[in-house]
């Protein structure tokens, strides 16, 4: 059976901010800069969700469609959008993991991988946060 790869695009507005309670102020505003700053900061979030499993002989598809963005509109849009991101998941509350594009991706992976049908795993998750920076974390490989 031939392996096919799906991905569906969303967008969420959120703020975020890189702090470690553990470092002095000073060394969080040397490492982060203005990320670091009290109030946060917000971006335009793009997120791509690529699955990937069979493309079932019936349908056509990996999986159906209208599925796949209920699952992104829970577990991403809904939980991010209009947040700031710290406070909105627990992941990222202080003193836990910062809220950087790589961690963001790694998250959505953990969170929609287990809701996909069987035979369907995340291939890659994109996260960018504006036109020229973004991170791709990518799903385990079946075979290996």
């Amino acid at each position: 059976m031939t392996t096919g790869y799906l991905t569906r695009a969303v967008h969420f507005s959120a703020s975020h901010r890189y702090y470690r309670p553990e470092w002095s102020a000073d060394e969080n505003r040397r490492r982060f800069g203005e990320a670091a700053l009290a109030e946060g900061h917000g971006h335009n979030y793009r997120c791509e969700v690529t699955v990937a499993g069979p493309i079932d002989p019936e349908t056509g598809m990996v999986m159906d469609l209208p599925q796949l963005d209920r699952l992104l509109d829970e577990e991403v849009v809904r939980r991010l959008h209009n947040r700031h991101i710290n406070s909105a998941v627990e992941e990222f509350s202080p003193g836990r993991d910062l809220p950087t594009t790589e961690n963001l991706a790694a998250h959505i992976l953990r969170k929609v991988g287990p809701r996909l049908p069987a035979g369907v795993r995340v291939h890659q998750v994109r996260v960018q946060e504006d036109r020229d920076l973004w991170s791709d974390v990518y799903g385990a490989d079946p075979d290996g």
